[in-house]
Formats: structure tokens, C-alpha cells, sequence
């Protein structure tokens, strides 16, 4: 009986000794057999205004973070973990980025010490990612510069300057955020970030225009980050770039967005209610500070701004809009509206562009191809032009020229517009008005520019 008992411990001992050489085997042998957990990669991305280091691990790892002075460290302890067989931290690459080396030593049997040698004191944070796309388990780690200051105000031109109109271009997701993965692994947030680079080189050759990007690289931001980034460059438009997937491929075409009311309206008491947000600059309604104001006069000068900013937007999607269907096909031939973050800020009239969907096979060949990504630029600049030139802001060097040269206006077509309607406006005959433009009858459609003669 006795003899049995042993047999049978003997026995378990074995195979849970198996079960754990199994394990280890699974993910190419750590350092020492009690890990449960592979270290398989390390990656650090530089960012403007932080750095993130990325530790691509075999299964969730639990962490602690801190950090020394004296020289600055962030340290990084993690539970029953260990490289895989053939990974040498020390010769990660780590040039052009916050981090100058990254040391590493086994502590108490199966617990891991990486040291992260940074060449300031260092705001560390640290979280998990679930897997997703081709991408599996990770421990992100974002240092921040504990010496950066707060971010410039939005002002106002000085009177009497003229300044360039600012354009902010956003290319979504970014970094360890893929977006969506298309067929033969188109990504997202590299194909996004093209077009963006192109529709920025565009604005830039044009006189009277400045693009800034909201992110030059393979870094991620964040969404309220994007819309913050857009009010320190005193940009006059905000426009986000993305790709669509859907779990059919058949779904394809492009769709742009504007917020939504409901949106729009949450937005308001979020705005209301943050201090930091209270004491900013709001745009559309001119220098004015929310901070002093009471509660109903503040509620009534945003809704003033959203309101106003939402009717720009609603123009500049549809002149994008309008611009695209000569390219490409259209997933929904009108305007779209969503409460998508980057869209909610009450200062600036912001659009969304869905490009196409990469889950259908032939939309994710041609979002790949350079000459396609560049005429979807192309399309975009068109559309906004259009609608920024029929009536730029009167500090801007385009309203100066517009004034000094007597320059055409553009009105962009919106629902409800008909040609009669449009002439009266601008005080000019119907004939006159299609003989400008080369139009036979009466039919317009939703995002055409039309070009407005001289009175």
C-alpha cells in the first residue's frame, strides 16, 4: 500500500515536471525553468511628447513599476517571467528615443528586474493589452517627461498678422494600435498615415494653407490627445483619416462623418464641467474665456460655438464628400453622423473620413497602392479648399487675398440649397450663376462647389 502511495507521487511529480517542460518549450525556453511566462520581444516607439517601450509577452503578466533618481530609472519587476532562449535586452534598439540602455536580472528564483536607463526623471505608465490582429499579449510602458510643461493656450492672431489657415490632419490609431487589419495584411494606421503625409504635403504647397500632422510617425495618441494637439496649432479644421472592416467582405466604400447631436450635446456638459476645459480658449465664438462666466451664460456661448462649428462641419463633409464620389465608390451617398471622440471639440468644425473598407479584398489592394492613396488626398484637399475658401477667417492671408484680388467665392452645395435660392443670396442672376459654372438646368447635387461671380 505504502509502495503504492509512492508510485502514485512519483508518478505526479513526473508529470507535472513534464507539463512544465511542455510549458517552456511552448514558448522557446526562458531563462530558467519556473517561469510561466515568455518575454518574445521588445519594441520602443519615440513620440513627441513621450516614449513607449512595448514587451511582447506569451501570456498576461502581472508587473510592478517604479522609479529611482540619481540617475533616473523606471524599474520594472515582473512576476514568473523571463525572456525566451536568444533575447538579449541590452541590444535592443534604442536610438533617437528617451531611453539610453535597458539592464535586466533574475530576481528571487522566477521574478525578472528590467532596468530602463532614461536621460530625464520619467512619469512611467504602465497597462496591459488583450490580443489583437497579429499582434498578441503586451506590457505597455509610456514615459513622460516629469519636466514637460503645460501645453501652449489657443490664442488668438495677433491683430494686424496675417496668418496661414491651419489644417490638422489625423491619421488614426498608430503604433500598437493596427486598426484594422485588411486582406494581405494591410494595416490601417500605416495606410491612414500615408494618406495623411500626402494631404499634408498638399496644404503645404499652397499658399495661404499650413497642414499639421496630429501624429508624424508609427506612435499612438490618444483620442482626446488628437483633438488637443489640433487646439494648440490653432488649427481652423480638423479632419481624422481612417479605414473601415466589417466581417463581410463584400461591404465596401467611402463614408465621412460629422458628430452627432446627442454627441455634440454631452460634449457641451463635459466641457462645462472640467475646469480645464472652462478656462480654455473657445474659438468660435472669438478670445473667450468660460471661466468667468456663470453657468447659464457659459452653457449658452458653447452651444453658440457647437452649434456653429457643427454647420461648418456638416459643409466641409459634404464638399469632402462630394470630392470623393469622383474617385471612388461611396458607401452611403450622404453625410454620416457619430459621436466619435476626435469629433467632439466645441472650438473647431471636424470631420471623420472612412477611405474604404480593407476586409473587401479589391478595396484593400487599392488603399495599398501609392498612386490611389495619393488621389484620395488629392479628393480630400479638393473638398476641403472648397469649402475653406468661401469663407476663410479675417486675420487669414486667403480672406486678404480673396479681398485684394477680388478673387471668385466657392459655395458648396448643402441639402435644401436650389440655384434660384443660391443667386439671391449672393445677389447675383441664376443665368449668370450657370454660365460660371457650365450648368444647363437646375440640378445640383449635395457637395458640388459652385464657383460665385464677381457682382
Amino acid at each position: 500500500m505504502i509502495r503504492g502511495l509512492l508510485n502514485s507521487r512519483i508518478c505526479a511529480i513526473v508529470t507535472k515536471r513534464i507539463g512544465l517542460l511542455a510549458g517552456a518549450a511552448l514558448f522557446a525556453a526562458p531563462l530558467w525553468a519556473g517561469a510561466t511566462v515568455a518575454i518574445q520581444a521588445v519594441r520602443v516607439h519615440q513620440a513627441p511628447d513621450y516614449t513607449r517601450v512595448v514587451f511582447d509577452t506569451s501570456a498576461p503578466v502581472r508587473y510592478r513599476l517604479f522609479t529611482l533618481e540619481n540617475p533616473p530609472r523606471v524599474v520594472l519587476d515582473l512576476d514568473d517571467a523571463a525572456p525566451r532562449d536568444g533575447l538579449e535586452l541590452g541590444q535592443i534598439k534604442l536610438d533617437s528615443t528617451s531611453v539610453r540602455s535597458l539592464r535586466s536580472a533574475v530576481r528571487g528564483g522566477t521574478n525578472f528586474r528590467i532596468v530602463l536607463d532614461v536621460d530625464r526623471v520619467m512619469r512611467p505608465n504602465a497597462f496591459t493589452l488583450q490580443p489583437i490582429a497579429s499582434y498578441g499579449h503586451r506590457l505597455v510602458v509610456d514615459l513622460y517627461s516629469k519636466s514637460a510643461g503645460p501645453p501652449p493656450q489657443r490664442v488668438r492672431a495677433s491683430e494686424g498678422r496675417l496668418r496661414n489657415l491651419v489644417v490638422a490632419i489625423d491619421a488614426g490609431h498608430g503604433g500598437e494600435d493596427p486598426g484594422a487589419v485588411g486582406v494581405g495584411k494591410v494595416y490601417e494606421k500605416q495606410v491612414v498615415l500615408k494618406v495623411a503625409q500626402y494631404l499634408d504635403a498638399l496644404f503645404d504647397a499652397e499658399p495661404g494653407y499650413r497642414g499639421e500632422l496630429i501624429r508624424s510617425g508609427d506612435y499612438y495618441v490618444s483620442l482626446r490627445r488628437r483633438t488637443q494637439i489640433a487646439r494648440e496649432k490653432r488649427a481652423d479644421l480638423f479632419v481624422s483619416i481612417h479605414a473601415d472592416a466589417f466581417n463581410s467582405r463584400d461591404v465596401r466604400g467611402a463614408s465621412v462623418y460629422t458628430l452627432s447631436e446627442r454627441g455634440a450635446s454631452s460634449e457641451t456638459a463635459r466641457w462645462l464641467a472640467e475646469k480645464e476645459n472652462r478656462s480654455d480658449l473657445i474659438g468660435g465664438v472669438g478670445a473667450v474665456s468660460l471661466d468667468d462666466k456663470d453657468d447659464l451664460l457659459a452653457h449658452v456661448l458653447l452651444d453658440l460655438s457647437m452649434d456653429a462649428n457643427q454647420s461648418a462641419s456638416i459643409e466641409a463633409g459634404e464638399a469632402v464628400l462630394g470630392a470623393l464620389a469622383g474617385i471612388t465608390r461611396l458607401h452611403k451617398s450622404t453625410l454620416e453622423q457619430a459621436g466619435f471622440v476626435v469629433l467632439k471639440s466645441p472650438d473647431i468644425p471636424s470631420i471623420l473620413i472612412e477611405m474604404g473598407y480593407l476586409s473587401n479584398p479589391a478595396e484593400a489592394r487599392e488603399l495599398k497602392r501609392t498612386d490611389y492613396q495619393k488621389r484620395l488626398a488629392r479628393a480630400i484637399f479638393t473638398g476641403l479648399t472648397a469649402t475653406l475658401e468661401t469663407a476663410p477667417p479675417p486675420d487669414t492671408l486667403l480672406a486678404a487675398r480673396q479681398s485684394t484680388h477680388g478673387k471668385n467665392v466657392k459655395h458648396v452645395i448643402r441639402r435644401g440649397d436650389t440655384l434660384s435660392e443660391i443667386a439671391s443670396r449672393y445677389r447675383i442672376s441664376a443665368r449668370r450663376l450657370r454660365e460660371a459654372n457650365g450648368i444647363a438646368g437646375d440640378a445640383i447635387r449635395v457637395g458640388q462647389v459652385l464657383v460665385i461671380p464677381a457682382s
